[in-house]
């Protein structure tokens, strides 16, 4: 080996060595707020527990209706194909990245048919010049040398990219499992709802017939019947509102499962009663939410990435070095091409460093410092609005717990005032206009009372979509 080869190998050695060595500034380590780590405000109600919060919390409600529709989501949800398609480009970014550790390799190979003018290189004569055939084949190898780190903060950056698409799909996956219960407790909700104005309907069509009867018995008169009838069109305008909101919320349901609104679950359009849980939901703690979210992951994911790029915007002040190597044969001939007179190549380091143009690369930098400090302040805020989005749940649900309580008794009551009304009257120690106003006040706690039934329902998931359950698809 000759004195000149061994001295360019040992250089290359050398160089290769201090490859892994990256510039720029350390990555950040994100904070977290000790304060949120703890125990959450609203976890002293009783209707929650500090055992650890359940991934597949939709079993909860023992409902099978509502597993099938769930594990349907999961499977058919054009979200969630999207998401997923998406975390396959963002990994196949990834491999692309991870190549640039290999050397680069081309394989050549051309066929050449020339002539050259003879203005360009005269003949004696002004003969014409012969036409020319060459045959070429070649292989050429290139090798960056990472000495500044660019290559591997490049495969960095892809790397963080990875965990953000992957927490990404969670992200949705938690939506759409989420959301899927919603609307399935919002069609069980109203469809309860509607049997309820149903029921008032048809107490107070009673009622407005008595009275009619009443009046054409001389006993009545024509305004009880004008009062029994107004409270009863009144009901009766209640109900198409319902309906609408109950099929709203199926043909959303449908939409959460992949089928058209004419593919409606019927097993939903044909449940009534709202999904009742048969314990205190378990919540844990601050800590394990923080580390459960996947939106936080992802956000933390990102700041990962953008401080990669700051070192990559930093390795482009310094030279970029790559080693490369070719060869090959050229021949007039194709069967020449293996001689060894037609063997070529060669080998050699080739250095690119763009110093005159500093204010370029500076100009990179500064914008990637200022993304990774967007970044930052973004990762800090997303926790802060984890701590935010579980807490205000766990107060909507104990409040409104507290509202359904009140209201259980409020019916109650009105149930009883009717009745004892309906007896007065009966015995003749009441006018009928009492009768009315205790039946309508009846009919109005019946609905407020459905109507917490469905609220009650959706603080739940609120607060289940917040503590970031179902990011595991179950088997």
């Amino acid at each position: 080996m000759s004195a000149k080869l061994r001295t360019l190998l040992t250089a290359a050695g050398s160089v290769a060595l201090l490859a892994a060595c990256a510039v720029g500034p350390k990555p950040v380590d994100p904070t977290i707020p000790l304060s949120g780590q703890g125990a959450f405000i609203g976890s002293t109600s009783a209707s929650v527990s500090t055992e650890a919060a359940r991934e597949d919390w939709w079993r909860l409600y023992n409902d099978p209706v509502l597993d099938g529709l769930v594990g349907q989501a999961l499977t058919e949800n054009n979200q969630l194909e999207a998401a997923a398609a998406n975390l396959r480009a963002v990994r196949a970014s990834l491999s692309e990245a991870r190549s640039n550790r290999l050397p680069s390799t081309t394989a050549t190979g051309a066929y050449n048919r020339s002539q050259s003018s003879t203005i360009t290189a005269p003949q004696a004569g002004g003969a014409e010049l012969p036409e020319v055939e060459t045959y070429d084949v070649g292989l050429d190898v290139a090798y960056e040398i990472d000495l500044f780190g660019r290559v591997e903060s490049t495969i960095r950056a892809a790397r963080a990219d990875a965990r953000a698409a992957e927490a990404a799909l969670e992200v949705v996956r938690v939506t759409v499992v989420a959301e899927t219960t919603r609307a399935y407790a919002d069609t069980c909700a109203l469809n309860a709802q509607v049997a309820v104005a149903e029921r008032n309907i048809d107490l107070q069509s009673q009622t407005a017939t008595l009275t009619q009867t009443l009046l054409d018995g001389g006993i009545g008169n024509g305004l009880d019947v004008a009062r029994a009838r107004a409270a009863l069109e009144q009901t009766r305008a209640s109900l198409p509102p319902l309906l609408a909101a109950r099929d709203a919320a199926l043909f959303r349901l449908a939409t959460l499962t992949g089928r058209t609104p004419a593919e409606a679950s019927e097993a939903a359009r044909a449940c009534n009663t709202t999904p009742q849980l048969s314990q205190p939901i378990p919540v844990g703690d601050g800590a394990a939410l923080l580390a459960r979210r996947p939106d936080i992951r992802q956000a933390e994911a990102n700041l990962a990435a953008a401080g990669a790029r700051v070192n990559v915007a930093t390795a482009g002040l310094f030279p970029s070095i790559r080693l490369g190597g070719s060869l090959g044969s050229t021949a007039f001939d194709a069967g020449d091409l293996g001689n060894d007179e037609n063997f070529r190549f060669s080998f050699g380091p080739l250095i690119s460093w763009s110093f005159p143009n500093v204010l370029a690369a500076r100009a990179r930098i500064k914008q990637a410092d200022a993304r990774a400090e967007a970044a930052l302040a973004d990762y800090d805020q997303t926790v802060l609005t984890a701590l935010q989005e579980t807490e205000t749940a766990l107060s909507a649900y104990a409040n409104e717990l507290d509202r359904q309580r009140a209201l259980k008794v409020a019916r109650d009551q009105a149930a009883t005032a009717a009745r004892l009304s309906r007896l007065r009257f009966d015995a003749g120690a009441d006018n009928f206009l009492t009768v009315l106003d205790s039946e309508r006040t009846l009919a109005v706690a019946d609905a407020a009372l459905a109507g917490s039934e469905q609220a009650v329902a959706n603080a739940q998931v609120s607060l289940f979509k917040a503590l970031a359950g179902s990011w595991v698809q179950p088997e």
